[in-house]
């Protein structure tokens, strides 16, 4: 009678195997490739059912999503988007021309950077909040890197020639990030190497920034804290000039007093907007009418006026520098875009829309390609100024249309104003801007939650602190790639046990009332790729497993519902295991192995050498087939 009771289950396994194996063929590799190139050229909603002129307006409404919303567009929402534009346009000016400082550019630099780029992506861009312009981050990498290469004040016209060139090269990367789908490359650095990579960079920038808070004539190229702090030292026993500190600290408190009023009372959130370019006119006329320039005050002097002039002649694509250039645009596009990427999801999450991320790389891509031919520098969007966009009520992207109408009035008419202004007032502005780079608070979670992250943020942030930005963002992805790495090379093989009174399989360390089943061995391989860096590893790890209890065990069920595809070496790694099995008189049976998986593993000839009737939709199955294949050997015997 016992064999009869369990011929019902094995029929039952036998035709759910038939299923598992029916599975359908992976398309080919030129499917795949067809796929890709589909997707990358062609926008979401294009149908074969479009004329040709359908097409190329699907083409240019993903290209220009202005031209999705510019027909609802509303006097209102002109009213809300004109004031949160000149708020903006408050706080781009001053630190425009600090950020500016911080590249080794000339000030006009970065007034140029906060109008071209953000015209572009008004008209391009998904995010309705971000505010487009140069960044702290983005502008200590060009300085850092750069002047490795050529020195600032030995050749400024190469070095801005160079910097051109890198801005160009990097809007090229961002738009093939979003032509070709790459946007992965992003996640490279993971948020935790970002949040120690800000951090560290907000302190070297804050340290860089004494040159100009102490009036220092001479100061180090260097970012590490080591040599800028040796430098400070130097300087400060030799010459400097405290005047310049006390107009410095005195508007650093006077701006950050301002942001706190703007944050406790959300109705003067203007208040905090306007407190740089107050502190700028100020500070200007303070200079200005007690002569301080003579008495030891660093002042700016001459910022070129006039908009945006053509440097298409300056971009060098043929000399030996280009491998450089190359090298540092894709560092500076890659950081670019995740701070890009953090600051507009953020604020679409809160506003309850999608950021089409694809979208946003080409944006930036031409953003930076139309800035470096109008002697603009690497612009992206800026967390700060993104916040007192939103916080002013702007509606759309034409808050950034506003805002580099703006700025190209001011540079035709007010730029003379400036000659007067003293370089610590821009220090305090960059100074001001850092604090909210650095995220203690989220250091703490990361500690709490996952070591290994949080040992990817101290690796970045003392990179960054102690030697370089390079080896900073080095460490970052080394660490990160080791995790990566570390969990691939030995994935976790769980043991289960059916939940009593179910036909559900867990592991037993994780639900410890689990029963295993007597005489047989559950295995989940918990790895989505079976391949030649793991396949090894897991079949050892199965074999010590059976040989600790070698009497114990007269069947394997390996459960594979993890496994989505596998390789040679993963396919190999089976068929020795189950030889070794066999050898050992054990029965393998596989559960819910990946349709990819299975028709390799058919292909390979795998399935005939396990049998087709011991591959099982289910682990409850398996184990099912397995009791019964006991009982009736028992029987035989």
């Amino acid at each position: 009678m016992a064999p009869m009771a369990s011929e019902p289950s094995v029929l039952k396994g036998t035709a759910f195997a038939d299923l598992v194996l029916q599975g359908p063929e992976p398309p080919s590799l030129w499917n795949d490739l067809a796929g890709i190139l589909r997707k990358a050229f062609h926008w979401r909603g294009a149908d074969k059912r479009f004329t040709l002129s359908m097409c190329i307006m699907s083409i240019l409404q993903g290209l220009f999503p202005i031209l999705n919303w510019w027909k609802s567009y509303s006097l209102k929402f002109f009213q809300n988007d004109l004031m949160a534009g000149l708020t903006l346009t408050s706080l781009s000016i001053p630190q425009s021309i600090g950020y500016a400082t911080l590249a080794k550019l000339d000030p006009q630099y970065g007034l140029y950077t906060s109008v071209v780029p953000p015209l572009v992506y008004a008209v391009m861009g998904t995010s309705r909040e971000m505010a487009i312009g140069p960044v702290a981050i983005v502008s200590l990498l060009l300085s850092s890197m750069i002047q490795k290469i050529v020195d600032p004040a030995v050749d400024p016209v190469s070095y801005r020639k160079m910097v051109f060139t890198v801005t160009f090269l990097t809007g090229v990367f961002q738009f093939a990030f979003g032509l070709f789908r790459l946007g992965f490359l992003v996640d490279f650095l993971s948020h935790a190497a970002i949040v120690g990579f800000m951090g560290g960079a907000a302190i070297v920038i804050g340290l860089q920034q004494l040159k100009g808070l102490l009036g220092l004539g001479h100061f180090t190229n260097s970012t590490d804290v080591v040599s800028v702090t040796k430098a400070v030292w130097v300087s400060v026993h030799e010459t400097w000039h405290p005047e310049n500190v006390f107009i410095g600290c005195s508007f650093f408190m006077f701006i950050l007093a301002m942001r706190f009023i703007g944050r406790k009372n959300k109705k003067l959130c203007w208040v905090s907007a306007i407190a740089p370019v107050l502190s700028v006119a100020l500070s200007t006329l303070v200079v200005y009418v007690t002569r301080a320039d003579k008495h030891g005050v660093n002042i700016i002097q001459n910022v070129n006026s006039g908009i945006n002039a053509s440097s298409v002649n300056q971009i060098d694509l043929k000399k030996g520098y280009v491998a450089e250039s190359a090298k540092i645009a894709l560092i500076c596009a890659v950081i670019a875009l995740t701070e890009a990427f953090a600051v507009g999801r953020s604020f679409s999450a809160i506003n309850g829309y999608r950021l089409d991320g694809n979208k946003e790389m080409v944006a930036m891509g031409f953003m930076n390609i139309a800035g470096s031919l109008s002697s603009c520098y690497v612009a992206t969007g800026s967390f700060s100024r993104t916040a007192v966009n939103f916080a002013a009520g702007c509606k759309t992207t034409v808050s950034n249309i506003v805002m580099a109408a703006t700025v190209m009035v001011a540079l035709e008419l007010l730029t003379k104003l400036l000659y007067y202004t003293p370089v610590s007032i821009l220090a305090s502005i960059v100074l001001s801007a850092l604090p909210g780079l650095i995220n203690v608070q989220e250091v703490c979670f990361l500690w709490k939650v996952d070591k290994m992250d949080f040992l990817t943020c101290v690796g970045s942030f003392l990179g960054v602190l102690f030697g370089s930005v390079e080896i900073g963002l080095s460490v970052a992805l080394g660490v990160s790639f080791a995790k990566i790495i570390i969990q691939s090379i030995r994935p976790r093989v769980q043991i289960l046990g059916r939940l009593p009174g179910t036909d559900v399989f867990c592991s037993i360390k994780q639900y410890p009332v689990v029963c295993q089943t007597p005489t047989l061995l559950t295995i989940r391989i918990e790895t989505s790729f079976l391949c030649f860096i793991n396949a090894s590893f897991i079949r050892e790890k199965i074999i010590g497993r059976v040989t600790e209890k070698r009497e114990a065990f007269r069947s394997v069920v390996l459960d594979m519902s993890n496994v989505v595809n596998m390789d040679t070496s993963g396919i190999a790694a089976l068929e020795e295991l189950h030889k070794e099995l066999v050898f050992l008189g054990i029965q393998m049976a596989i559960a819910s192995p990946g349709w990819q998986a299975t028709h390799k593993m058919k292909v390979a000839r795998l399935v005939d050498g396990v049998g087709e009737g011991w591959f099982f939709l289910t682990v409850g199955e398996a184990v099912e087939a397995c009791l019964a294949n006991k009982a009736s050997i028992a029987l035989e015997c």
